[in-house]
């Protein structure tokens, strides 16, 4: 079955923002780690976070430079937590992540 880019593109935005929320993957690096996507993709991925309504923000941690910290989803928005996380293997196979 072959996948639209707008699905992925999607589903890609909801798996970061749970990773985010979960604690799995609270930065760029982490993110990348865990997805395998280009450090650029992650970036651009956490940034239209918001088009979906999803409220993800940056924490610097204290004492640092250079944007060290951390992304914090504070709102979901009208995306249903549950769902993402329920479906999980969906979006990981349709995404081709582990």
């Amino acid at each position: 079955m072959e996948v639209s880019k707008t699905r992925t593109s999607f589903y890609r935005r909801l798996y970061v923002a749970f990773l985010i929320d979960s604690g799995q993957a609270s930065n760029i690096p982490a993110l990348t780690e865990a997805t395998g996507m280009p450090r650029r993709t992650a970036q651009d991925t956490v940034a239209a976070l918001g088009e979906l309504d999803i409220v993800c923000e940056f924490e610097q941690a204290a004492g640092e430079r250079h944007h060290s910290g951390r992304y914090r989803i504070l709102d979901w928005g009208a995306i249903d937590r549950g769902w993402v996380e329920n479906n999980l293997p969906r979006i990981r196979e349709v995404l081709q992540y582990p």
